[in-house]
């Protein structure tokens, strides 16, 4: 019996153990942002069910600018870390992939019933895929620096706000619903594709890292008028700016693929001139 249970011996290391280091703010403030984010995110599942759909979608909206800073400030303020990585993931996936599919389902997609809840979860299922390969080619050391300002596929946030177009078009005055669910459900299900494909997309992280002096003020100004639009004409903004989106990603790739042909073409010579230089070298010198 006594060895089962041993007497009780108290740990001198205890009460060092119980001490932590406490944690620089520089850490805190982007997980703050990202649970914003998330709580945005929510927030918006419960007015979709409340069948709220414009504050839901600026919830979403709102989501994903939080979204586009907190790694910016993480990196600004030298605060990444990797929990903070895997509350993003979380987050994103809660944000772009199960609150606009619950969106549009509530809305729009449950005239089809089970057909519309399978291309909600779809669209669901390919968030998730796209944010744990994301979080997989992260620790990719192999990818050349200039790789790095593209994504593989549609990013989780670029892709819900476009999923959400048929809601955009609806407050712009299109009549979406009845006949035009199959169509909302087919789009979906092509957001998803765009989401899990190889297809590079610009990632856009290398602007504003620097700005040129004479680029200051129009910038202030092109900010300003962006969101006095936004604000005025939020849902035109947002439809227009996701039509465009999706018409320029052609572009992107066609960009991506010259990058990549020149990467190996410069492999190449490279390479060759390394051989060349070997079969150029003196042969050495006998003792």
């Amino acid at each position: 019996m006594s060895d089962l249970f041993p007497p009780f011996a108290p740990d001198a290391d205890e009460p060092k153990r119980r001490r932590f280091n406490p944690v620089p703010l520089r850490v805190l403030v982007p997980n703050v942002i990202t649970l914003l984010a998330l709580c945005l995110g929510l927030t918006a599942i419960r007015l979709a069910i409340e069948e709220r759909l414009e504050p839901a979608i600026f919830a979403i909206v709102i989501a994903a600018v939080l979204d586009a800073i907190d790694g910016r400030v993480a990196r600004l303020l030298k605060g990444t870390s990797r929990f903070g990585a895997e509350l993003d993931s979380l987050s994103d996936f809660v944000n772009f992939g199960v609150a606009p599919a619950l969106i549009l389902y509530s809305s729009i997609l449950k005239d089809l019933r089970s057909v519309g809840w399978i291309a909600a979860l779809v669209f669901t299922i390919a968030a998730a895929l796209r944010l744990a390969r994301f979080n997989v080619m992260l620790e990719d050391p192999t990818r050349p620096e200039w790789q790095k300002n593209y994504f593989v596929g549609v990013p989780a946030p670029a892709g819900a706000l476009a999923a959400l177009l048929p809601i955009y078009l609806y407050f712009v005055g299109l009549p979406i619903g009845g006949l035009a669910a199959p169509v909302v459900a087919v789009y979906l299900i092509g957001i998803a594709f765009l989401m899990v494909s190889r297809i590079p997309t610009y990632a856009g992280k290398t602007l504003g890292s620097r700005v040129p002096r004479t680029m200051v003020l129009p910038l202030f100004v092109v900010v300003v008028l962006v969101a006095a639009l936004l604000v005025s004409f939020t849902f035109e903004v947002l439809a227009a700016a996701t039509i465009a989106y999706l018409a320029l990603i052609p572009l992107g790739v066609a960009r991506y693929r010259a990058l990549e042909r020149a990467d190996r073409l410069a492999a190449q010579v490279g390479k060759s001139d390394v051989i060349a230089g070997h079969k150029e070298a003196p042969p050495p010198e006998a003792p």
